[in-house]
């Protein structure tokens, strides 16, 4: 299955840590909704904002791979599966399921973050707004 990365699992190392089936296939924008950080873990969510896009990660991921990736992320109580079409294949990413005001990341969660931007190449100034929420 595909898997639409936009935090933490952007991580190469990690990623490969938790999933060792997945595969990095591309970087991909997801249109139409922003990065933000949330939650008592500080963690990276996105939500609907018209003409605004997400840059992240496609990855393709097994069933065991996804059941890994539910227990990481507290899946159903912290995110629930949000699921979109990328030229006719159908995604799954997460987003969580309260939607509490911004509250910046941890320094080690942000690090692990902005090496994936690295890992994946993506544009580091959608990062930096989010933070700036």
């Amino acid at each position: 299955m595909l898997y639409f990365a936009y935090g933490s699992n952007l991580n190469h190392f990690q990623m490969k840590r938790r999933c060792k089936d997945s595969t990095f296939l591309k970087k991909i924008n997801l249109k139409d909704f922003r990065l933000t950080f949330r939650s008592k873990y500080r963690a990276a969510d996105i939500e609907v904002k018209k003409k605004s896009i997400v840059p992240g990660a496609l990855f393709e991921i097994s069933k065991s791979d996804e059941k890994k990736l539910d227990v990481y992320e507290d899946y159903p109580i912290l995110y629930k599966k949000h699921y979109f079409y990328y030229y006719g294949k159908k995604v799954m990413t997460y987003i969580m399921v309260k939607k509490t005001p911004f509250k910046f990341p941890t320094e080690r969660y942000l690090n692990i973050v902005k090496k994936g931007y690295r890992d994946c190449k993506l544009d580091k100034k959608f990062l930096i707004k989010a933070l700036k929420s």
